[in-house]
């Protein structure tokens, strides 16, 4: 299993496991690791903008928390750890497997580190 490590600079760090949900993004994503960028929040959200570029593979309209997801309009990572839904479908690409708790304290502009996980 592929598993990505999250780092939130100033708060600490989660761990993601890659699944066979949307392989081909889940490539995509992992191939380009490390990926860096700044937080922004959407409701119960984290989410950054990335330099990889996908279509929609099975998107799905829905998540639940510990989602990691790819949002193809803004080219975006996106991590869910409440109710919130997307804005619009998602390439799901995995789950958060350690550390969901950090994220209801990520604050707009924080950098976030994503790679892989040893």
């Amino acid at each position: 299993m592929r598993r990505i490590e999250i780092d939130i600079r100033g708060l600490g760090r989660a761990i993601a496991e890659l699944d066979g949900r949307n392989p081909r993004t889940a490539e995509a994503v992992w191939n380009a690791l490390p990926i860096e960028g700044r937080a922004m929040i959407w409701g119960e959200e984290v989410y950054f903008e990335t330099s990889v570029e996908c279509d929609d593979e099975n998107a799905s309209p829905s998540s639940t928390a510990g989602d990691i997801s790819y949002w193809v309009p803004g080219r975006a990572i996106c991590i869910f750890f409440g109710r919130t839904q997307p804005y619009s479908p998602v390439n799901h690409i995995g789950r958060i497997s350690e550390g969901l708790g950090i994220f209801p304290n990520v604050k707009e502009g924080v950098e976030i580190v994503l790679r892989r996980a040893r």
